[in-house]
């Protein structure tokens, strides 16, 4: 994910530079509505595999709070496009869409976006005010009337229209509402642990913290009495990442390399905001770059309470934004790769691009063959995907289960140095002792 992160940003730095920011930005945000519209879908009874049932409506992505962390995202380049549209129908598109958006949002329940929401709407307006003037022509100034009447829409659309979400309270959203500083009880008092927690894991390893991808390794170690991040009975996380971004890169990067990532951040919001003031820029130009950073802004904040950036679909929608649409500030250096190494790189990225989707397919199938069950698909699954904690613990508990101790050993101590905490491959050694 970091190196896909670096890499889409800056390609979306030189599709900006190159003329490209606003098909980059359409494309990116036909990415983000579309995931918005299988949401209302699910939540207004529409039924499709491809939907997941238990983090309703959360369409294609399986869960209500990507939806939300993608659409929240989103907003900033739907609403720039439609305010600075060329055209009539683009206009009505992008308006359409605001409204599609919003109501996403609203029936999510995610607090963090709704959060995010809530800072950047005040934040934007006092921008968009201060400074060179934004909305010089008239009918930019219309648009963003209607763009706001728009989200309006969309928020008493998903309030009023019956759905068929099966919320247990009787006053769901205002119950969200009020829940969104709420850190005394239910998932917010879950947060503050987790994050005191991850803390300390990060005290324990502050320099390269405990490496990418292995928060949800080290975590139940430094876990202390009933936490809720723990899945009950099994000693591991519930989730494979923590409930914050930043939560993560202090972890999991250590301190040096969540500074590097916060600085990013700040100097691409710092360059957003002098290109937003700079006069010699369009007021387009200067409409872009606040978009720009909306986005990044957007998900900075969500970051701070829940995985965002983390994920890819989010990911893959904030950075290339962020590049196309926020000015570079003053190159520091620049470096002429002939067309030789031009071909070589192309050609390692060829290579390396096939070997990662050989290894997709390979755990793709490795999957089908785990939901077969059979011992003989398991041990086909472990082969194809050695380091798969799921196929080697149901190996070796068919195994085991069988009386085939032999059998089963070598995927429980697998299991059990991919997982060192969890007790389900501690379990099938104690009972193959």
């Amino acid at each position: 994910m970091s190196f896909s992160s670096a890499a889409v940003f800056w390609a979306g730095r030189r599709a900006g530079a190159a003329g490209y920011a606003r098909p980059l930005a359409a494309a990116l945000a036909v990415g983000s509505v579309a995931a918005a519209l299988t949401s209302l879908a699910q939540a207004y009874g529409v039924h499709a595999d491809v939907f997941a049932a238990n983090r309703a409506p959360g369409g294609t992505l399986g869960n209500r709070n990507f939806v939300a962390h993608l659409s929240a995202a989103g907003l900033p380049l739907v609403l720039w496009l439609g305010v600075t549209a060329r055209s009539r129908v683009v206009y009505l598109v992008a308006s359409a869409a605001l409204v599609v958006s919003a109501a996403a949002l609203v029936l999510s329940r995610t607090r963090a976006a709704w959060l995010a929401v809530a800072l950047w709407v005040p934040a934007l307006v006092v921008v968009a005010w201060r400074g060179p003037t934004l909305l010089g022509s008239p009918v930019v100034r219309r648009r963003a009337s209607a763009a706001a009447l728009a989200v309006a829409a969309g928020i008493l659309a998903a309030l009023v229209l019956p759905n068929t979400l099966e919320w247990r309270s009787e006053s769901p959203y205002l119950e969200s509402v009020r829940g969104v500083m709420n850190y005394r009880e239910g998932s917010g008092a879950g947060r503050v642990r987790q994050y005191t927690t991850s803390l300390r894991i990060a005290a324990a390893h502050p320099v390269l913290g405990v490496g990418p991808g292995n928060w949800p390794v080290t975590y139940p170690a430094f876990a202390r009495g009933n936490d809720g991040s723990l899945a009950e009975g099994t000693g591991m996380t519930s989730n494979p990442w923590p409930s914050s971004d930043w939560v993560a890169a202090l972890s999991e990067r250590g301190a040096p390399g969540a500074l590097a990532l916060g600085m990013a951040a700040l100097l691409l919001l710092g360059s957003a905001w002098r290109a937003r003031r700079d006069p010699s820029l369009t007021s387009d130009e200067r409409l872009a770059a606040l978009a720009g950073g909306s986005v990044l802004f957007i998900a900075v904040v969500e970051g701070a309470f829940d995985a965002v950036l983390l994920l890819a679909a989010p990911a893959l929608l904030v950075w290339p934004a962020v590049g196309a649409l926020v000015p570079a500030a003053r190159l520091a250096r620049e470096v002429e790769v002939t067309a030789v190494w031009r071909r070589v790189a192309i050609g390692l990225v060829a290579v390396v691009g096939a070997m990662v989707v050989a290894m997709t397919a390979a755990r793709v199938e490795a999957m089908r063959l785990y939901s077969r069950g059979t011992l003989a698909a398991l041990e086909d699954a472990a082969r194809l995907d050695p380091g798969s904690y799921r196929i080697r613990l149901r190996a070796a508990q068919a195994w085991a289960a069988r009386g085939e101790c032999r059998r089963a050993r070598p995927h429980a101590l697998a299991a059990r140095a991919l997982f060192p905490h969890a007790r389900a491959p501690g379990d099938v050694l104690a009972r193959c002792r």
